[in-house]
């Protein structure tokens, strides 16, 4: 939210940050206690008397950056509003919130992996299901080295101080797999000295259970986050169990005003049971799943410069037993895997005069991992066609610069370019450009202009029948014009993209070669409107047109929400439209229309004890997001939160 006050409180607000820049809260683990930059001081016309204080992202730019000054779109979802309907994962309030994004699901709890697995993210029609979407975890990439895409299901509130998603590529400063956008989760830390600790419990429809408890505090200069979770559903059809295990561990010192470090360390398992689609059930279809990633930064923040040398290690071990139509005739081998991406990240951002930024940085990351197969009876690997052989690992090496300068008082521009080199695909050259005009002190017209590309996976070169040693990065462009403006109680935006993409990855007899296009377009709508002290109203749409169709991408989405908060009760609800979402392509196109009323309804017993029920789908669809997966009516959950 924006709050507007005039301008010389604002000056002594920033001249305190200024001064207590260790308390900041506005920014990623990466950069959460930095000290504003030039771009966060005021910048103000000649007759100007009020001042608004927008968000500050470190996405688009990796430092602090007040978000008038970047010509990239970012949404910001923050703690309250993950939490306010106590979801376990952070992707169901992400697809309320952010235009355009869009996550497939197929069950009350639990993504999975594999076939028919749901938890694809997509962002104006380009899918994370194919690694074209990039999550990060405070900056650091997150996916699994040998299929290259997300793992929904370790995507937990537990660990998130808030989430900030750029639409559009974002292939300068993350490299591949950024090209539709990023979704980066910024992790929680302690500002204040003192002791926290929350627990949360609920249970409701088919045997769901969740818990998780965390605990969080700082002493002097040192600060940690602990927590943990547990989950488990039978869901709404035979054979779909899910149960989850999760953590997350985080350490900081502060050396001085200038120089800290941090450790920390997200671990999930979880175990899952696929029944089928409904025309096709199988049986004995069960996944054990556990994914993790460590990582370490070494963090200065100056009045004029800013950087983090970090270093990280993705890790995930798979076993999947892909089932049997018959129940009586099990299989009778394991499909297994493990795979890695450790990295490397250094960044330094520096103010060379006035109104400028410039940001420099290099990554490595080194990509591993084996994909085989196990006897049942013996244990033993037993041969598959897997053309790994002296391919099992892979490195990427790239060094980029992002130049920004405020030319006069209302105009700024921004150009990046990114090196980047495979160690199999080659060199690609990566640009963006992009210029930001503020006409008023409350709006800003931008306009975007970026490359995003994708190296193809190890699935996609060596494994497996379609596979071809051949293949060259995906690579498209994105153009985009967008207008946002904030008043006292009322902010909104507007955006109109085109993307233009070729060398996309396809099977074409049973082989993958470079000849799938994309070319999209759409309008993206956003407000949020604060009425009084009690009421705030929230509402976002997204129009998309794709001249080549793809599952999981609806041709117009929208949500309407309203929060209420008056003494002890709170009450949040939504209708999510989804129209024209294609579940199916080709000779045999389907399409799902639906229309979801979720409701959240809480209760003070006392200061740190909150009651709470939510229901999903309270108005009973029959809908489908994965073809021949019927999701559930109506479901309940309740449960108390405890804070201490």
């Amino acid at each position: 939210m924006t709050t507007r006050t005039t301008f010389p409180l604002a000056l002594m607000v920033a001249m305190s940050l200024s001064g207590q820049a260790r308390t900041s809260t506005v920014t990623d683990g990466s950069a959460a206690q930095s000290p504003p930059s030039a771009d966060l001081q005021p910048s103000l016309h000649a007759d100007t008397t009020a001042y608004e204080l927008a968000d500050v992202v470190v996405t688009g730019t990796r430092n602090a950056v007040d978000v008038r000054h970047l010509p990239m779109t970012v949404t910001v979802v923050g703690r309250d509003k993950l939490t306010e309907q106590h979801q376990t994962s952070v992707l169901p309030t992400l697809m309320q919130q952010v235009p355009s994004l869009f996550v497939t699901s197929r069950s009350m709890m639990g993504y999975g992996v594999s076939t028919g697995a749901a938890g694809g993210i997509n962002l104006r029609g380009i899918t994370g299901g194919a690694g074209q979407l990039l999550v990060l975890i405070d900056g650091h990439p997150q996916y699994q080295g040998i299929y290259g895409h997300p793992i929904s299901d370790s995507y937990q509130t537990l660990m998130a101080e808030r989430i900030e998603v750029l639409r559009g590529p974002a292939s300068v400063l993350y490299g591949s797999n950024a090209m539709g956008g990023v979704l980066n989760i910024v992790t929680r830390s302690m500002h204040q000295d003192g002791v926290k600790t929350s627990v949360n419990i609920g249970a409701g429809s088919y045997g769901t259970l969740q818990a998780e408890a965390s605990n969080q505090a700082r002493i002097g200069k040192f600060t940690s986050t602990v927590s943990a979770q547990y989950g488990r559903s039978d869901n709404h059809r035979p054979r779909m169990g899910f149960e989850q295990f999760g953590g997350y561990l985080k350490l900081g010192y502060d050396f001085n005003d200038h120089w800290n470090t941090y450790v920390d360390c997200d671990i999930t398992h979880f175990n899952s049971s696929y029944p089928g689609s409904t025309s096709s059930p199988l049986y004995g279809a069960d996944q054990w799943i556990t994914r993790g990633v460590v990582s370490a930064a070494l963090e200065n923040h100056y009045n004029r410069t800013s950087g983090a040398l970090s270093v990280y290690s993705n890790f995930g071990r798979h076993k999947i037993d892909d089932g049997t139509a018959n129940a009586e005739q099990p299989t009778q081998r394991y499909f297994r895997s493990k795979d890695a991406l450790t990295g490397v990240s250094w960044y330094q951002s520096i103010q060379l005069f006035k109104g400028n930024r410039l940001t420099a940085g290099f990554d490595y990351q080194h990509i591993y991992g084996n994909a085989y197969y196990t006897s049942k009876q013996t244990g033993d690997v037993l041969d598959t066609p897997n053309k790994q052989s002296g391919r099992s690992h892979r490195d990427e090496i790239a060094g980029y610069v992002d130049f920004r300068q405020d030319l006069i008082s209302w105009l700024t521009v921004d150009a990046g370019v990114r090196v980047d080199h495979h160690s199999v695909t080659g060199t690609e050259w990566i640009p963006q450009v992009g210029i930001v005009v503020r006409p008023l002190i409350t709006g800003e017209v931008k306009v975007m202009m970026s490359k995003g590309f994708r190296n193809p996976t190890m699935r996609e070169m060596y494994l497996y029948p379609p596979s071809n040693e051949e293949l060259e990065p995906e690579r498209l462009w994105n153009y985009e014009l967008a207008w946002r403006q904030r008043f006292n109680n009322f902010s909104y935006g507007l955006n109109i993209f085109y993307i233009k993409g070729d060398n996309m990855i396809q099977t074409v007899n049973r082989k993958n070669v470079n000849t799938g296009e994309i070319e999209n377009y759409g309008a993206e709508l956003e407000a949020t409107w604060r009425i009084g002290s009690h009421w705030n109203l929230t509402t976002n749409h997204a129009l998309l047109h794709m001249e080549h169709k793809v599952v999981a991408a609806p041709t117009y989405k929208a949500f309407v929400g309203a929060d209420y908060h008056q003494g002890p009760w709170s009450v949040v609800a939504g209708i999510q439209f989804i129209n024209g979402l294609y579940t199916e392509v080709g000779q045999n196109e389907t399409k799902e229309d639906f229309c979801l009323l979720n409701t959240t309804v809480g209760y003070h017993l006392t200061k740190g004890i909150q009651l709470w029920l939510r229901g999903e789908n309270l108005l009973a669809q029959r809908y489908e997001i994965n073809l021949g997966y019927p999701m559930p009516r109506a479901t309940f959950m309740g449960g108390v939160n405890i804070q201490f």
